[in-house]
């Protein structure tokens, strides 16, 4: 379906303004290791750096390039929480186990804090996120969401701007107010892939590139074996961090995803004094409908403006000039302005958008469905499976308690059923 095998970084602004970074060798021959990670994504890598840090031994196998897919091209938000509401799990969670996992939820932020001021990556980390709504009917939903933040779980630093004052955030008029997050916020995430991955190697990971994994087995009591074109590695222990391209490794486990495709456009350079009017207060944005868009503005001024989220796996046509046309319904003052580039990739969803951690075996671990909220959340995901591996499975084990459902259809009439529903969630946005 996908042809992830010995491919450079996808062409993007963020690839364009990549720090230095040294390549790392594919595998050639035999090695054994504690652990072996399969691939070198945010989660892969934030699990590998968290191992090492333990003092296990640790191998990383990338098919192509660290932080290739969704890691290194995403709309670089980190937004605290996660994509389903907190009510997603009650049924199969106490409501202590609740309240951690809220807490885990902010936590998350705070992973992203402690790895770029611990590691000295370069990232253009910033806080700062706004969601912005569309309809009427939204404001009561974001005032709901902020009341129950502060009521259930004593977090009162959500704040709503209402429409008057949302010149302070953005220059547009389509949006009736917003929910303002300072903790929240937004970052460039290849490089702060490129900075977690030289943080690994610095701790003793050995990372491999372009070193597609054929095979996965167990050939031996207590030992896994993992097979590439020209090697293998053997370990203790596995982590699967493939996300939207885990494929044959674990059948079973991929049917509880889907990969959907989503999108983002960078203008020319706008200018200080343009940029700076465009969005003053320089925070992330996503506005409320399903079917959203997201934007935030970049360093050296350009606007970055994602969206046009697709189940069919098929990019747009003219995909520049699709995504300019979204962008000027909020920004008409831009119709001057070029794009400079534009890119698209794939992220993983679960039909509930909860993250789906678990174990395919006692020592097989996976991490996957972070259904847009991956900047952050595998940060989690690599220190829970790093905690578990190490005999602290507490945390871990809150998540793997939640039940995920495969998506109806089977292989042949998924991707038709969800581009359906899609369609339906299209036209509610627009009524």
């Amino acid at each position: 379906m996908f042809n992830i095998a010995n491919q450079p970084h996808e062409p993007s602004w963020y690839a364009a303004t990549a720090h230095e970074h040294p390549p790392y060798a594919a595998l050639e021959g035999a090695l054994e290791a504690d652990v072996c990670v399969i691939g070198a994504g945010l989660t892969g890598i934030s699990a590998a750096l968290n191992l090492a840090e333990r003092g296990l031994s640790v191998v990383v196998l990338e098919a192509s390039k660290v932080g290739w897919g969704a890691s290194g091209r995403n709309g670089g938000q980190m937004i605290a929480g996660y994509a389903c509401g907190i009510d997603t799990f009650s049924g199969k969670l106490s409501e202590s186990e609740i309240q951690q996992v809220w807490r885990m939820g902010q936590e998350t932020i705070e992973i992203i804090r402690h790895r770029v001021e611990k590691h000295a990556i370069d990232c253009d980390l910033s806080f700062g996120y706004l969601h912005a709504g569309n309809k009427p009917r939204d404001e009561g939903e974001l005032l709901a969401g902020r009341d129950a933040a502060a009521r259930r779980f004593g977090y009162d630093r959500l704040t709503w701007v209402p429409k008057a004052e949302m010149g302070r955030y953005v220059q547009s008029d389509r949006y009736i107010g917003g929910l303002h997050d300072p903790d929240s916020g937004h970052l460039h995430p290849l490089n702060y892939t490129l900075g977690l991955a030289r943080a690994a190697r610095d701790a003793g990971v050995r990372i491999f590139e372009n070193s597609f994994v054929t095979r996965l087995e167990q050939p031996a009591a207590g030992k896994h074996r993992a097979s590439t074109a020209h090697g293998q590695v053997s370990a203790k222990f596995v982590v699967l961090a493939c996300n939207a391209y885990l494929g044959k490794l674990a059948p079973a486990t991929a049917r509880k995803i889907m990969p959907v495709g989503t999108y983002v456009i960078a203008t020319e350079p706008l200018g200080e004094t343009r940029g700076n009017a465009l969005m003053p207060a320089d925070a992330a944005i996503c506005d409320s409908r399903f079917v959203l868009d997201y934007f935030r503005m970049s360093p050296d001024r350009r606007l970055l403006w994602g969206g046009k989220v697709s189940y069919s796996t098929m990019q747009p046509p003219n995909l520049a000039q699709a995504m300019r046309r979204d962008m000027l319904k909020t920004f008409p003052q831009l119709d001057d302005v070029k794009i400079d580039y534009a890119w698209g990739g794939f992220c993983d969803i679960t039909m509930n958008r909860a993250p789906h951690f678990g174990r395919l075996a006692p020592t097989v671990y996976f991490a996957q469905g972070f259904s847009g909220h991956g900047v952050n959340t595998t940060g989690l995901a690599g220190q829970l499976i790093a905690e578990a591996i190490a005999g602290q499975a507490s945390r871990f084990d809150i998540f793997a308690k939640l039940e995920h459902r495969d998506f109806p259809g089977g292989a042949m009439l998924r991707m038709p059923a969800l581009v359906l529903a899609m369609a339906w969630f299209r036209l509610r946005d627009w009524l």
